[in-house]
């Protein structure tokens, strides 16, 4: 009989996997796609230099993290350690990066230099924590259960709690909110979007941490590791040298554009559809409903897309190839993302009005759906690598092999922002200028029209054309994947044998 996990500890996990994903998008949306733009003025260049660092450290943090994990031996495990001890470490550095909006108003040079230097260095330093936890999140499903449904059914849900967790781009309005308690008590504009954000992070973020710590007290490993050892290089071979993975891996760094959707989100819609400022759905004379109902569609496009599609995702894997889901959500995810940019130009720059709304919103759905699809479709085939390893090789590298999901994640994240930095670079959508067009805002300027609409073409352009490349580009590595679903299950058959007879002994 195939060990699988409890009703209970699969709840715990997906507990965890909430939490966790709730301070990535702090951190991911919040500090890189808003605060350190848009309320503490960081330089877009220096943005995007900073998060190209921390991903080209990445690129020997994450197998580095990968080959420390799969050498764990505990009497929690190989993973569940991590997720035990780290969660709080993550959860103090994330408040921490935050803080930088202390020095916000120095003018001096050496001020500048300290708001630039406090990011590089808190935002690398959560990067390399952050990994910690992660790689030993996504490999324990992989151990949680030997039964191949079990796990996809894992991974499917595991793959909606962490876009639930995405929740975390909210911290951005929650803050623009709470920045009315720093105003009423006379403080600047400037410093209470500051302190807004700060009070915000600290009550998202130990919320999120205490559902991250439930993944590793709440959970078991059942699945029986492998006794060898391998070095890091030794990993890093046996990384490329599979096939399967390889073509994975190289998949997901082609789709990296496709981050800049999320990336972006929380500042187009704050910009686009609020002029700036959520709170101007609340004017004195009441509610703005034409406002509302407009952010209401476009949030609902970017996000229901995704939630749906990770949901019903594992049922199609039960009828298709994952071979065949995994492309046709790359190639048919590319469409809706190149067609924004084209209603954009038909519209004449201007979306808000109601049709327009809808049109954005449907686009916004299906785009956002081909992300969820393709993004459990990368976890379920990352599994089953795992396994093609183990049958290969007798080792199974859950920690290495996890690793380079994160690898992919952050990779990703670190192309699409130094396409972000470049892009806004070359209209000046940057610094001072932004500090000066949220002036403008405040006096009554339209965004839309703000210095010739340049900031928002540049915005749509941005969770439009490179996204649709990057989809277009990452089905070619998989039209001949290497592992079909047929292929697996006899190995995977194997594989269930070989651990009876070891547990046996």
């Amino acid at each position: 009989m195939k060990q699988t996990y409890t009703k209970k500890e699969r709840n715990m996990y997906l507990a965890g996997m909430f939490g966790q994903n709730m301070i990535y998008n702090i951190i991911a949306t919040g500090l890189v796609g808003y605060y350190l733009q848009y309320v503490i003025y960081v330089p877009v260049i220096a943005i995007g230099w900073i998060i190209a660092v921390a991903r080209v450290w990445d690129a020997i943090n994450d197998p580095m993290m990968g080959t420390i994990v799969d050498k764990t031996k505990s009497k929690w495990g190989k993973c569940r350690p991590y997720l035990i001890i780290f969660p709080a470490i993550i959860g103090v550095i994330t408040i921490l990066t935050f803080v930088n909006g202390n020095y916000a108003e120095a003018q001096t040079q050496a001020g500048k230099v300290i708001i630039v230097a406090w990011a590089a260095v808190s935002y690398i330093l959560w990067g390399m924590l952050y990994t910690v936890g992660d790689i030993p999140l996504w490999g324990l499903t992989s151990l949680m259960s030997e039964d191949e449904n079990d796990r996809s059914k894992l991974l499917g849900l595991a793959r909606i709690a962490a876009g639930v967790g995405g929740l975390g781009v909210l911290v951005v309005q929650i803050a623009q909110v709470a920045a009315g308690i720093f105003t009423a008590k006379g403080y600047s504009v400037n410093k209470a979007n500051q302190y807004s954000f700060i009070l915000t992070v600290v009550i998202l973020t130990v919320v999120s941490t205490i559902m991250f710590e439930l993944a590793g007290v709440g959970t078991k490993e059942r699945v029986k590791s492998s006794e060898e050892r391998r070095t890091m290089k030794e990993n890093f071979k046996i990384m490329w040298q599979c096939k399967p993975f390889r073509q994975i891996l190289i998949s997901g760094i082609l789709r990296s554009p496709i981050q800049l959707l999320m990336l972006i989100a929380m500042s187009f819609v704050t910009y686009y559809y609020a002029n700036g400022n959520f709170l101007n759905i609340f004017p004195e004379s009441g509610i703005n409903w034409g406002m509302f109902i407009n952010i209401a569609i476009i949030a609902i496009g970017i996000f229901a897309g995704q939630f749906i599609a990770m949901a019903i995702t594992p049922m199609l894997a039960e009828k298709f190839e994952n071979k065949k889901i995994y492309n046709f959500f790359s190639i048919g995810g590319a469409v809706p993302f190149f067609l924004l940019f084209v209603i954009f130009k038909i519209a004449g720059g201007d979306l808000t009005p109601l049709g327009w709304v809808i049109a954005t919103g449907v686009l916004l759905f299906l785009a956002s759906a081909g992300m969820g699809g393709i993004n459990v479709m990368q976890s379920v085939m990352i599994a089953d690598c795992v396994d093609y390893e183990e049958y290969h090789t007798g080792i199974r590298p859950d920690g290495v092999f996890f690793s380079g999901q994160s690898f992919i994640t952050k990779l990703s994240g670190g192309i699409a922002a130094l396409i972000q930095s470049f892009a806004y670079g070359a209209v000046s959508f940057s610094d001072k200028n932004i500090e000066a067009m949220n002036e403008a805002l405040t006096r009554g300027e339209n965004f839309i029209t703000y210095n010739d609409g340049k900031y928002a073409a540049v915005m749509f352009m941005l969770i439009s054309i490179p996204p649709a490349i990057g989809m277009l580009l990452s089905a070619l590595p998989t039209l001949k994947y290497a592992l079909s679903d047929k292929e697996h299950g006899r190995i995977l058959d194997a594989l269930v044998e070989k651990h009876a007879a070891q547990n046996e002994d």
